[in-house]
């Protein structure tokens, strides 16, 4: 969820009738999110999850074609922060079925201050898993260099017989005196032998 601007943020809300549409806008606006669109449905919520850029996926359930419980799942394990309401009644089983896949679940009623810290939870949780994936990005980079690197040095010792250091001070040179990345200059290595 990307921390709403100054034009705030975007919510989806799939609501399975008119009624209630007014109070949902309103307290999804109170919260950020300053453009709200609305699915009569689960199907027509994930044909506009797959058309836009969403910041909160909120479900009202139950859906007029299903309960709910699939879409918040699906929606989550695609990184979207979701929120699915269903009846007080029906929390616990809900929570149980949607939690273990990142769904918060609130029970009806509640009041604002409980919503505004679920979506706060949301926002937090969203931000660690960012840097989490940011992190996890650049662990992989690192590991095809070294990779990379590894086998440039392989195919270095069976071509040109150099020992494995002298091997990886070749490439450490030729980076540094090429101004390339040392997985560049690994590449072009294998390119050329491999």
């Amino acid at each position: 969820m990307r921390t709403p601007g100054p034009e705030g943020g975007r919510a989806l809300l799939a609501l399975g009738g008119e009624k209630y549409r007014p109070q949902w806008e309103r307290v999804l606006k109170e919260n950020g999110f300053s453009q709200v669109e609305t699915a009569s449905n689960g199907g027509e919520a994930r044909r506009l999850l797959l058309a836009g850029d969403w910041d909160l996926l909120l479900i009202a359930a139950p859906l007029p074609d299903e309960f709910g419980h699939d879409l918040a799942t699906d929606a989550a394990e695609q990184g979207l922060p979701v929120l699915l309401s269903v009846k007080a009644e029906l929390w616990e089983e809900a929570s149980a079925r949607v939690g273990p896949a990142g769904v918060v679940a609130l029970g009806r009623p509640f009041s604002r201050a409980v919503f505004a810290q679920a979506v706060g939870m949301l926002r937090a949780a969203q931000a660690q898993v960012g840097k989490l994936r940011e992190e996890n990005k650049k662990l992989r980079q690192k590991l095809e260099e070294l990779r990379a690197v590894s086998r440039a040095k392989c195919l270095l010792v069976e071509y040109l017989r150099l020992d494995e250091e002298s091997a990886h001070k070749y490439i450490e040179r030729a980076a540094m005196e090429e101004r390339k990345t040392r997985r560049a200059v690994a590449e072009e290595i294998i390119a050329e032998y491999g």
